[in-house]
């Protein structure tokens, strides 16, 4: 069966869900460092993401093993991932889980 667009959409979520910036025990989706996840009708992902600050060391393997991992997905046939600063990332982004888990509430 192949999956549909949401199927995939949801599968990209579960793999930026297991995806960590080493120096933050939470996940990227929940650390509300991905800002858009787009899947076309020829499923092919688009991720804009952003990273904590411009400087951040994982700054250039980060995208590269969000890609990588998206492309495992069943039914993805090409993986894109933009980062973006445009709008800076705050706490503010985080998931309720993430800040609770890092101890912010």
């Amino acid at each position: 069966m192949i999956p549909n667009k949401e199927t995939i959409k949801s599968a990209v979520i579960d793999v930026l869900r297991n995806v960590h910036d080493p120096e933050i025990p939470v996940n990227i989706y929940d650390m509300g460092l991905v800002y858009g996840i787009e899947v076309t009708d020829e499923h092919k992902v688009f991720i804009t993401m952003t990273l904590t600050a411009p400087n951040c060391p994982v700054a250039d393997s980060l995208p590269i093993e969000v890609r990588s991992n998206i492309l495992m997905i069943e039914g993805v046939k090409d993986a894109q991932v933009d980062i973006t600063f445009d709008p800076p990332w705050s706490m503010d982004m985080m998931s309720e889980e993430a800040k609770l888990e890092l101890g912010f509430l």
